[in-house]
């Protein structure tokens, strides 16, 4: 099952993914989340760049024919940009979440270490489902 998700991106047990560089974190959500979620109607972002975020506290939500999702932050850190895009066109989500779906991205101030790699998030996938 490993081969559905990037092996090259972290995930977290709310079914986001992450992907970090020397500066900076871009986190969006999982295709099971996409599946999950069905149809997404609203992407909206409670949180504006320069804000600093804590982990596991709420930047967004997301809004699909089926139910409401608070998107949270992996990290600790300063956020540098939002995709805005996803707010006049929510769809991109469902047509390219690891893509030009990208949520947030975050300057990180604090550790990540609970983050899994593919094969620890597609075991995570396999218990929860």
């Amino acid at each position: 099952m490993s081969n559905q998700f990037p092996a090259d991106l972290k995930y977290t047990k709310d079914h986001e993914w992450a992907k970090t560089s020397a500066t900076e974190m871009v986190v969006g959500i999982t295709q099971f989340a996409v599946e999950q979620l069905g149809d997404i109607t609203l992407v909206s972002f409670d949180a504006k760049e320069g804000d600093t975020i804590e982990k596991g506290k709420a930047f967004g939500t997301i809004e699909s024919v089926k139910t409401l999702s608070d998107l949270y932050a992996p990290v600790s850190g300063k956020i540098v940009r939002l995709n805005r895009d996803l707010e006049s066109k929510p769809e991109l989500v469902n047509e390219d979440c690891y893509g030009k779906a990208w949520m947030v991205a975050i300057a990180p101030s604090g550790d990540a270490g609970d983050l899994m790699d593919v094969a620890a998030y597609s075991a995570h996938v396999a218990a929860s489902g």
